[in-house]
């Protein structure tokens, strides 16, 4: 019941906003982030659009299973990576002072984070977005763009550390939030 898929019509508008900011392909072989994965809809869109490569993590077990079969039944296994584990631990992990490779990501930078928690977890966006414009900064690629959806209610700040949103959508109950590091954030659509 936690798992709330990204309706396919604030999908398409994610795409068509992202799109530009790339090169040759919609994505250009970007490496894409997603957070919070569920189903992975998200991360296969990507992949469907020329990502290069794509990280989803995702630690409910219900949306594992269903993530997995979803890869299997399209036969994606490569370009992918699949890390079991909250998407904190994750952030942690991948930017920490030891990482392990035998548990922890290897660190990798991606061009496009997309994060959507389940909406009841409002504590998740401030931490995630904490990290990611602090300790966790080091996993964005210069320029990258970082997205949370939320519900339109929600009142996400306008900065998170280095964080500054750039753009607000809305559409119908939902809402995304563009972010980009401060040192990016000049000339963002």
């Amino acid at each position: 019941m936690s798992t709330r898929p990204t309706s396919d019509r604030l999908r398409e508008t994610l795409f068509n906003v992202i799109a530009p900011r790339f090169q040759v392909t919609p994505l250009g072989g970007a490496g894409f982030l997603d957070l919070y994965a569920g189903s992975g809809a998200v991360g296969l869109e990507a992949l469907s659009r020329g990502a290069a490569r794509v990280a989803f993590v995702e630690r409910a077990p219900a949306a594992l299973k269903v993530l997995n079969g979803n890869l299997e039944r399209l036969g994606i296994a490569s370009g992918v990576r699949v890390y079991a584990k909250s998407v904190s631990a994750f952030l942690r992990s991948a930017t920490g002072p030891n990482p392990k490779p035998e548990k922890d990501p290897k660190p990798e930078r991606y061009e496009v984070v997309f994060l959507d928690p389940p909406y009841d977890a409002v504590e998740e966006y401030a931490v995630t977005l904490g990290l990611l414009g602090g300790t966790a900064q080091g996993i964005l690629a210069g320029g990258a763009v970082v997205i949370a959806e939320h519900r339109r209610k929600l009142a996400l700040d306008e900065q998170y550390g280095n964080l500054e949103r750039t753009r607000l959508l809305e559409q119908g109950d939902a809402a995304m939030s563009f972010y980009a590091a401060s040192s990016s954030v000049a000339g963002e659509p």
